[in-house]
């Protein structure tokens, strides 16, 4: 039985970091809406109350009932946390003199306290938030103090199960130990054992497949991305060749990738097969300039395929998905039930249209783990490694009309820079990186003859997760030497230029 605690989300903006520190100390979590009915089994060893953007004397703000989940199992209260539990016991909460945010230094009170331990006085802490706690309920007593926040951390006292409060975010960075301070609840205040790994997880994962599955029969689309590839290798391992993948080649794949990705799905034992779609693609993406309406035709067109392929497997019943934790959480809004996977993940629209069952074995996973569960499946490095590429491919990498043409000359001058992030090391320094091909000529002079050809435009930033990025900072020499190497050697291209736009304003993808 895999010991879980759980995430009481009321909106902050910080409650998947909560998830991810807690999931970094080898503890299972869940994050769920504050409205879900708990249920108390003995795997539930804890629980977080997560921030807000509410204040706690609001008159609709969201509420709990936390001495009800302090009587089954420890509880800790972070920021909106602890300020509600600071008011439901009798506490008072108000508005501080001046809004607390950004760094401050934290001041132990009672330094013997266990979840404290290793902590040194005057660590750095985040806060965020313009409420404070006034006065500490009775029967509660002060752990730390801040130069503005009388009450930075405090707990319950007498018998019973642990409560304990922080009016700072120990999940983010900027909380120098608040790992180290999550930790102490998790193992020596809520008993968690820390016995959650990728091969822990692999294991379970195969045992829970094999029931789910039985004898039926898989199918999924796969799409070379790490994903897609490490959830079907969790379905191969339970069930073999039971498990038939697709892979749709679009036509605005990356240069060389069809075979490559089929080369290794071959490598690690996968039963796929590759279908060329695309000249079918390319018909029917011509004239076609908006990006939604490119958008719309390859995942209708990708659906048919993959329908006609369907039909010809006898007997399927399941369809298998690379469904990943931050899709799920993104799909259930903290102030209504929700149940929608969002509509652009992977493969939207087959659950729907082919009334399958779903597998998904890593919808409670980060992005991170599913690397870190690739690695010990086996799975090379490289794949596990690559950079997010879009549903859509080089369509929307291309401005305007997509022609055989143009996604050759992207392929081309694509796979050179991307290359040579490689070659220079730096390639695994950036989240993601690729080339978009610009609908703008612009004269040239190569040798005697002067030219008229297309402008490429070069992206690579820097992210955590994609909702947030920067540009990256690439040496200058890197960018004078990829620079001449598209000129000179893909033939239509004869003016290279770099993408300096943050997210946001700007997207990560031009179209």
């Amino acid at each position: 039985m895999t010991e879980k605690i759980l995430i009481l989300d009321f909106g902050s903006q910080y409650t998947q970091l909560i998830a991810r520190a807690v999931r970094e100390a080898n503890v299972y979590c869940e994050i769920v809406p504050f409205h879900s009915k708990i249920q108390f089994d003995p795997s539930l060893k804890g629980i977080i109350l997560s921030g807000s953007p509410f204040s706690v004397n609001d008159p609709n703000a969201p509420d709990v009932d936390i001495q009800g989940f302090n009587e089954k199992v420890p509880v800790l209260g972070v920021c909106y946390g602890a300020q509600l539990t600071a008011k439901k016991f009798g506490g008072r909460v108000a508005k501080s003199d001046k809004r607390e945010y950004g760094r401050a230094l934290f001041h132990k009170k009672n330094a013997d306290d266990v979840i404290l331990k290793d902590i040194m006085d005057a660590s750095q802490v985040w806060m965020s938030h313009s409420d404070s706690v006034l006065e500490l309920p009775e029967g509660f007593s002060v752990l730390g103090t801040t130069e503005d926040i009388p009450y930075a951390a405090f707990k319950k006292d007498g018998s019973g199960n642990p409560l304990y409060c922080v009016q700072f975010h120990p999940e983010v960075y900027h909380s120098i130990e608040g790992k180290k301070l999550l930790k102490n609840f998790l193992v020596n205040i809520c008993g968690c054992h820390q016995d959650w790994t990728p091969a822990h997880f692999v294991t379970d994962t195969i045992n829970n497949l094999k029931a789910q599955i039985g004898d039926r029969k898989v199918i999924m689309a796969l799409s070379g991305g790490v994903d897609s590839t490490v959830a079907a290798t969790l379905i191969h391992r339970a069930i073999g060749d039971r498990l038939f993948g697709i892979f749709v080649d679009n036509g605005v794949l990356r240069k060389n990738e069809f075979q490559q990705v089929l080369d290794i799905y071959k490598k690690i034992g996968l039963n796929v097969k590759g279908v060329d779609a695309k000249e079918l693609f390319y018909g029917q993406l011509a004239g076609k300039t908006d990006p939604e309406a490119k958008r719309k035709t390859i995942g209708k067109l990708f659906i048919d395929v993959f329908q006609d392929e369907a039909k010809k497997i006898e007997g399927v019943e399941l369809l298998g998905q690379g469904t990943i934790y931050p899709d799920v959480i993104e799909s259930v809004s903290v102030h209504g039930p929700s149940v929608t996977i969002k509509s652009h993940h992977n493969v939207g629209g087959l659950p729907d249209i082919m009334h399958l069952e779903l597998v998904e074995p890593l919808r409670f996973l980060f992005k991170d783990e599913v690397r870190r569960v690739g690695k010990e499946l086996g799975i090379p490095a490289d794949l596990l490694n690559r950079h997010p590429f879009p549903g859509p491919g080089l369509a929307i990498r291309i401005l305007g009309e997509i022609t055989p043409e143009k996604v050759q000359l992207l392929q081309d001058a694509d796979y050179r820079y991307v290359q040579g992030l490689k070659d220079h090391n730096l390639y695994d320094q950036v989240w993601q990186a690729g080339a978009i091909l610009l609908p703008v000529k612009s004269v040239g002079v190569m040798g005697d003859e002067r030219t008229y050809e297309f402008t490429v435009a070069l992206r690579a930033v820097t992210s955590v997760d994609g909702m947030t990025a920067d540009w990256a900072h690439l040496p200058y020499d890197f960018m004078a030497f990829i620079s001449n190497d598209i000129i000179n050697n893909v033939r239509g291209i004869n003016r290279v230029v770099y993408d300096i736009s943050s997210k946001p304003p700007a997207t990560i993808e031009w179209e």
